[in-house]
């Protein structure tokens, strides 16, 4: 539960103070460029192929990745007013210490 919660935390500081990419496409580039630094999925995705190459990837990047229950929630943390399947964290801002501690 507190990883969750860090990865909300993360992604609101990021966007805040750093930046953040938005839906699975933009995810997948930021991976394979390699600028991601912390990626957050949602698990109430319909189709789950939308988001299901992101965990692997993440891991052959060495990028943390955590799901999160609601694409609602992650939506609203990203600033949106719509759900999102998938948020990345390209340049931390202020939510680095939080992301570091999500990467342990």
């Amino acid at each position: 539960m507190a990883e969750i919660e860090k990865a909300y935390e993360a992604v609101e500081l990021a966007k805040r103070t750093g930046k953040i990419r938005k839906g699975s496409n933009e995810v997948t580039k930021a991976l394979e460029k390699g600028k991601a630094k912390l990626v957050v999925i949602a698990k109430d995705i319909t189709p789950p192929e939308i988001t299901m190459h992101i965990p692997v990837l993440s891991k052959e990047k060495g990028v943390a990745c955590i799901e999160v229950p609601s694409k609602e929630e992650l939506g609203a943390a990203a600033g949106l007013g719509v759900g999102t399947a998938a948020v990345v964290v390209v340049q931390e801002g202020d939510s680095k210490k939080v992301i570091a501690e999500i990467s342990k």
